[in-house]
């Protein structure tokens, strides 16, 4: 795809990191994701919310390293959460069965307010 791949951390504080993605998540950029998440996690932000709103495409090797970094954060004894998930993204992590694993949460506030709880509850 065409989209520039870019992972920005919005907020990193205690073992909390809001982080948010733009352009293509494909096999070119899902290496990128997992390498800057996980240091996210090794750096102690356990808890980690990936805001996608700016992600245009998202192909097995993005749901790959979603998988990953959700691995990495079960380990550390943390949580993956999803911010403002497009609607076709949603429809496919529904089919694959992997919103089970990755709630998603409408805004990234929404996302933060449920981590805040100290639950996943209330994703959507």
């Amino acid at each position: 795809m065409n989209d520039i791949f870019r992972l920005t951390t919005r907020r990193a504080e205690g073992d909390l990191a809001l982080a948010a993605l733009a352009g293509d998540l494909d096999l070119t950029t899902a290496p990128a994701l997992r390498a800057e998440a996980l240091d996210l996690i090794g750096r102690g932000h356990r808890h980690l919310v990936l805001d996608l709103e700016a992600v245009s495409f998202c192909d097995s090797s993005g749901f790959n390293a979603l998988v990953a970094i959700w691995r990495c954060a079960q380990e550390a004894d943390g949580t993956l959460s999803l911010a403002a998930v497009s609607g076709r993204l949603a429809r496919l992590l529904n089919i694959t069965g992997l919103d089970t694993l990755l709630p998603a949460y409408p805004t990234a506030a929404a996302a933060l307010a449920a981590r805040r709880r100290g639950g996943e509850a209330g994703a959507s």
